[in-house]
């Protein structure tokens, strides 16, 4: 009879202790929602635009009402594009940005790994404030004193005038990115790849490389698409139409079709392309280099 009792009672105390979950009800944000909307119709319209003017006739463009699609989609825009030599200003652009990207993020990156894990040398210490310093530098500024150093040595309308001031211009933001990303690295793990006698390069590709993925994605990526849009140096560094860039090649398209508006159109369709693949192929890490710092 006690035991039932005393059974009875905790049972009693534990259903007051632990009263049942309140449910938690929501609130819709109906403003916020409807400014997403407008937001996504401003910038949907313009994009939507652009594409089906593309697949337009010249003689139906001033005919047919702008927002609707054509009846008769054609692609000889595209074709008139291609055939005016986008096929070799793609290429150059290809070989302008993966030429300046790759060996600026590689060297960025061992970069930030040295100043983070120097302990404070005064060297490095310099470096990382020269590098700081090129921050506060515009590229507008250095134009002239970047096309006679391009004179002097030689590479004036050449490719490889376009790669060496990219690399220099990517550094100093993909430096400062990379070296707060392993910076927040814990210093645990290196301790302990040095005590498991890994030399400072494995730990650097081994350790260092795959906790800051998404920061070298995330660099990768807008140093890219800075580079790929570059208008500015080519313009200046450039001279023959075989080493355009697509950029440059876009402002000359306008300027032979200014009366052929879909052609104009087809033409930033395929400029766009290529960077819009690579966000939907980098988006994830991209979004989690974004992101990393607000959930710290």
């Amino acid at each position: 009879m006690a035991t039932t009792l005393a059974k009875d009672s905790s049972q009693a105390t534990a259903g007051h202790s632990a009263p049942p979950p309140k449910r938690v009800t929501r609130r819709p944000n109906w403003v916020a929602g409807t400014i997403s909307w407008i937001w996504l119709v401003i910038v949907i319209v313009p994009i939507y635009w652009i594409v089906i003017t593309s697949f337009k006739s010249q003689s139906n463009y001033y005919i047919e009402n702008p927002l609707l699609p054509p009846p008769a989609p054609t692609l000889a825009n595209y074709g008139m594009v291609i055939e005016a030599g986008f096929i070799q200003y793609f290429i150059n652009s290809v070989i302008v940005t993966l030429g300046a990207v790759v060996p600026a993020v590689a060297v960025s990156f061992m970069a930030a790994y040295a100043i983070v894990r120097s302990g404070g040398g005064r060297f490095l210490r310099w470096t990382n404030s020269t590098f700081l310093m090129g921050l506060a530098i515009p590229h507008q500024a250095t134009i002239i004193p970047i096309y006679l150093i391009i004179i002097q040595l030689g590479l004036y309308d050449s490719l490889m005038a376009l790669i060496l001031p990219s690399i220099a211009f990517a550094i100093p933001l993909s430096v400062l990115v990379l070296s707060n990303f392993i910076r927040d690295v814990p210093k645990e793990l290196f301790e302990s790849m040095r005590l498991d006698g890994a030399s400072e390069s494995r730990t650097l590709w081994n350790l260092a490389l795959p906790l800051t993925r998404p920061a070298v994605v995330t660099v990768t990526i807008y140093n890219a698409l800075t580079i790929w849009n570059g208008f500015l140096l080519p313009l200046i560094l450039t001279q023959s139409p075989d080493k355009r860039t697509l950029p440059l090649a876009l402002w000359s398209f306008q300027g032979q079709y200014s009366i052929n508006v879909p052609a104009v159109l087809a033409s930033v369709v395929l400029t766009t392309l290529p960077i819009l693949i690579l966000y939907v192929v980098g988006r994830r890490q991209l979004l989690a280099g974004l992101t990393a710092g607000f959930s710290k």
